[in-house]
C-alpha cells in the first residue's frame, strides 16, 4: 500500500510539473534575441507614450517593468548576445526607464528622459539590423 502511494504521488508531481511548464504567456520572450528585443522596443514605446489620463496606465507600466525584468533575466547571462551593441544599448535604456518607474512611480515620464529613450531604441534597431 505505501508503494502505490509513492508511485501516486511520483505521477502526481511529475504531471504537476510537466503542466508548469505549458502555461507560458503568448507575449512571453521566445528565446530568439532580435525578435525579443524588438518587441520589449515596441511594447516600450506604447508604454512611454501612453497619456498620463489613461485608466490603465499603471497596468501598462507594471506590465512594462515585468517585460523588462524578463529580458533582463533571460538574457544578461547569455554569452552570445552579452557583448552585442544593441544588448549593451538596451540595458542602458532599460536601467533608465526601470529606475524611472521605480523612483517616480505617479509621474510621467520626462521629455528629457523619454527623447534618450528613443534614441537608444532607435541606435538598438540599427543595431540589430547590422547583425551586432
Amino acid at each position: 500500500m505505501k508503494r502505490y502511494w509513492s508511485r501516486l504521488l511520483a505521477l502526481v508531481l511529475v504531471v504537476v510539473i510537466g503542466l508548469m511548464g505549458c502555461n507560458s504567456s503568448p507575449d512571453a520572450l521566445t528565446g530568439d534575441y532580435r525578435q525579443d528585443t524588438l518587441a520589449i522596443v515596441n511594447n516600450l514605446r506604447t508604454a512611454i507614450e501612453l497619456p498620463e489620463d489613461s485608466p490603465n496606465k499603471a497596468s501598462v507600466q507594471a506590465e512594462a517593468r515585468k517585460k523588462i525584468n524578463d529580458f533582463a533575466a533571460r538574457y544578461q547571462r547569455d554569452d552570445s548576445v552579452s557583448g552585442l551593441a544593441s544588448f549593451t544599448t538596451m540595458r542602458t535604456a532599460l536601467n533608465s526607464l526601470a529606475g524611472h518607474y521605480s523612483s517616480y512611480q505617479n509621474r510621467p515620464v520626462p521629455k528629457k528622459l523619454k527623447d534618450r529613450l528613443e534614441q537608444q531604441f532607435e541606435q538598438v534597431e540599427a543595431a540589430l539590423r547590422r547583425g551586432a
